[in-house]
């Protein structure tokens, strides 16, 4: 009888096994030994968004210059452009990295004649939040098309592991918080424009930002995340525990292992 006051989980059993293998499809390809030893749980904070800047191309460089360095791609070919350049439609360049996919250590091999454009929307940048997980959006496509692996539920699932590998790459707070906007009740204060286009809602966001602050070691991932999701990080973070109890898999396993190493 007691059962009907158990608390529900954040997400049912198969969505959220659905997210855990694209986790595990993120760490099968995109650099797993970096995740786990370089990747930082990044926060809307000065801390790591310290740059002062006094213009809406000062504020996208620096953005850009900061996503890119924390996602681990600093030797890889990219360049930002303005919005107005990127109504042309770019061919992805060839080119070949060694000494791994992401970090300082990585060489750039083959370099192309053109770089890899990525740009950013101008309404944006009174909304730094959703400026910083557009982009972090942006380079997470543009290492899937790189290393040529279909995310689970294959090309049509892509604009999903775009937002997965986003969150893996460190992410995951301002992808959680800008994965839901109040539309409110007067057309003065919502602009459609300024809003990050989320393919997770707001719960499946905050199950793999849980996931990914679980490997990394970081009970504090939650702290800068809307005072309403932080209820569900906890959920979250329960459902994920009971979840690495139990299963079974060799990847999830040997993920576990390696962190506590």
């Amino acid at each position: 009888m007691l059962s009907i006051f158990k608390p529900k989980p954040l997400l049912e059993s198969e969505e959220s096994q659905s997210l855990v293998e694209l986790f595990l499809w993120a760490a099968e390809h995109f650099d797993s030994e970096y995740f786990l030893k370089n990747t930082q749980i990044v926060q809307p904070t000065e801390q790591y968004f310290p740059d002062r800047v006094t213009s809406v191309e000062e504020m996208a460089q620096s953005v850009f210059q900061r996503v890119r360095s924390y996602a681990g791609l600093t030797q890889w070919p990219i360049a930002l452009s303005s919005p107005q350049m990127m109504s042309m439609q770019q061919t992805f360049p060839r080119f070949s990295l060694s000494g791994g996919l992401r970090g300082e250590g990585v060489v750039l091999v083959n370099k192309p004649s053109l770089p890899v454009h990525v740009s950013y929307n101008p309404n944006q940048i009174n909304q730094p939040q959703d400026l910083v997980a557009s982009m972090a959006g942006s380079m997470a496509l543009m290492l899937i098309h790189h290393v040529g692996k279909l995310p689970p539920g294959g090309q049509q699932n892509l604009s999903v592991a775009a937002d997965v590998l986003a969150i893996f790459l460190g992410f995951g707070t301002m992808i959680c918080n800008t994965a839901y906007h109040f539309r409110g009740g007067c057309g003065s204060c919502y602009n459609p424009y300024a809003n990050r286009q989320a393919a997770l809602n707001e719960q499946e966001s905050i199950f793999l930002h849980a996931l990914v602050c679980h490997f990394k070691g970081d009970e504090q991932g939650g702290k800068h995340l809307k005072p309403h999701l932080k209820g569900m990080f906890k959920k979250a973070q329960k459902q994920l525990k009971k979840i690495l109890q139990n299963s079974a898999d060799p990847m999830l396993l040997a993920l576990e292992d390696r962190c506590r190493a």
